[in-house]
């Protein structure tokens, strides 16, 4: 029953902003169109059709907001004008109360508040549909005298999210089965495969550990980054509802009339971040993949003054090395003009057929391509060149990898941050000597020697076990012919037994059936 009035009020949601009709354009021919025509009679809602879509979600609470999020990230399937206005959804709910909050924070700890921290503050200061954050500063224990004082901040997940997840999760499963069976676009929009694609994610999110253990990889790889500052993890105190985090200092990268004032270098910064995430991309094929303005912070603290602080890994993205490699071909294919290349490197990378004539995928491509060389490379977007690439590969039935889209979705985002804070940055100028030296690493002479290193090791273990096993192999070789050479002579002595009875069967056929003609002409005679 709940469930049912959840969906009368998903409805009277998309009624009230005017949604309906949209859907009643889409919808295939029969009663379904008639009834919800008699439906939108009464919704005269003239705002863009993206703002409208946005509204309802907002409207429909937390976790609709965060499924418009993700699917604002695939730009493959829905129009520009969605996909921007989704884009803008600020993921930003009540908190819950103070003594909720503690009760959490101790029962996961194990200890009241006051023997983990000198100081908390019970106002939390940020708060979203899956969890809000706290301010404290630690103190010390025995086996962590270190502690004592360092500042740091609080994630608590939101207390009883998972049945309101559950319930909100099976009815837009039940609301995509529909719209992909009444739709005349519902198989191209793939609803169902969008909805569990998000089903993933907002798991992925839920538990904290995993947040904790991505943000730890990312600060290993930076650790000595004089770009990128990750906050350090405090694993003791860190549970599947609650991670506790070195506090970082900075100003949101979106507060730009205070960055500015502080003095920050605008196209420094702006170079420098390209750089960070082609880095993440490219060399360690491991990226934050939601580098929206409140998860960036700048840092002003003299000593780390314009460095990027990164907050919230609950989605990452991870590329193989077949990935990477696809990827930096394509892009310097591309800025080469050579169609062909990137035609070929899509059949290579088997993201279509086989059997797709090059020659027609070239042709493809190059209808995609060449438009951009008519303006200034700095005007030139990676993010959309590799939008349009993947819709190009989804005309010749490819499905693309998720980790794909999720990249393109985070090459915008960093794209236009980047703009945002210098509008002449040549993106290409930043990420060409950055592909170029991945492609020589793994493909040129150092990347030889790098692979000889890395296999060294296990070169080391089989080099002096070869002569046993290449004596093992040799005398197998040998019983197996052995074995094969008897199993033929005993069928050539087979078949010469059966030769000589049927000779000598023959013979006394013959010598009978002459003798019998003797004896015949004998008695006539």
């Amino acid at each position: 029953m709940a469930r049912f009035a959840r969906l009368c009020f998903i409805f009277f949601t998309a009624w009230r902003f005017g949604l309906l009709p949209l859907l009643r354009d889409n919808l295939k021919p029969g009663i379904k169109r008639f009834l919800l025509s008699i439906a939108c009679v009464a919704s005269p809602n003239t705002l863009p059709r993206g703002m409208r879509i946005r509204l309802t979600l907002e409207a429909l609470g937390p976790i609709f907001v965060k499924f418009g999020q993700v699917l604002s990230t695939r730009r493959d399937l829905l129009p520009d004008d969605i996909s921007d206005e989704l884009a803008k959804l600020q993921d930003q709910v009540p908190p819950f109360s103070n003594a909720e909050s503690r009760a959490l924070i101790e029962s996961a700890l194990g200890k009241p508040i006051e023997e983990v921290f000198i100081q908390f503050d019970a106002t939390p200061v940020a708060s979203a549909s899956v969890a809000q954050v706290h301010f404290g500063v630690l103190r010390a224990t025995p086996q962590r005298p270190e502690w004592e004082g360092r500042e740091v901040a609080i994630k608590v997940l939101r207390p009883g999210i998972l049945p309101v997840i559950e319930d909100d999760l099976a009815l837009m499963h039940d609301l995509a089965k529909i719209v992909e069976k009444v739709s005349a676009d519902g198989r191209r929009l793939k609803p169902r495969e969008v909805v569990a694609e998000f089903d993933v994610y907002l798991h992925d999110e839920l538990d904290l550990m995993r947040e904790a253990a991505n943000a730890s990889q990312l600060r290993r790889y930076f650790i000595d980054s004089d770009k990128l500052m990750i906050p350090e993890m405090y694993w003791d105190l860190c549970h599947t509802s609650v991670i506790v985090m070195e506090r970082m200092n900075g100003i949101s990268i979106g507060r730009t009339d205070e960055l500015r004032a502080a003095g920050v270098d605008f196209k420094k910064l702006a170079a420098d971040g390209v750089e960070i995430f082609f880095t993440q991309v490219f060399q360690y094929g491991f990226f934050h993949a939601d580098m929206h303005p409140g998860n960036i912070l700048i840092s002003l603290e003299p000593e780390r003054f314009g460095r990027f602080i990164s907050l919230d890994f609950g989605i990452v993205g991870a590329l193989s090395e077949s990935d990477k490699n696809y990827l930096a071909q394509n892009f310097l294919a591309f800025f080469n003009r050579n169609y062909r290349r990137v035609a070929e490197l899509h059949i290579e990378s088997g993201w279509v057929p086989a059997d797709t004539r090059v020659e027609e995928l070239e042709g493809a491509v190059r209808s995609v391509c060449e438009p951009y060389f008519d303006r200034p490379l700095k005007e030139i977007s990676l993010g959309i060149v590799l939008m349009r690439l993947f819709q190009t590969s989804r005309r010749f039935k490819v499905e693309i990898q998720p980790q794909l889209t999720l990249l393109q979705k985070t090459l915008l985002n960093v794209e236009g941050l980047a703009r945002q804070l210098d509008p002449d940055l040549d993106l290409w100028k930043t990420a060409k000597p950055i592909l170029e030296k991945w492609i020589s690493e793994q493909l040129g002479w150092r990347g030889l020697v790098e692979g000889l290193k890395t296999e060294a090791p296990n070169w080391a273990k089989i080099l002096p076990t070869l002569p046993r096993l290449l004596a093992e192999s040799l005398a197998q070789s040998s019983k197996a012919e052995q074995g094969a050479e008897l199993v033929l002579l005993k069928t050539l002595l087979q078949e010469e037994r059966q030769t000589r009875r049927l000779i000598t069967g023959a013979l006394l056929f013959a010598g009978g059936f002459i003798a019998g003609a003797v004896l015949i002409s004998l008695s006539i005679f």
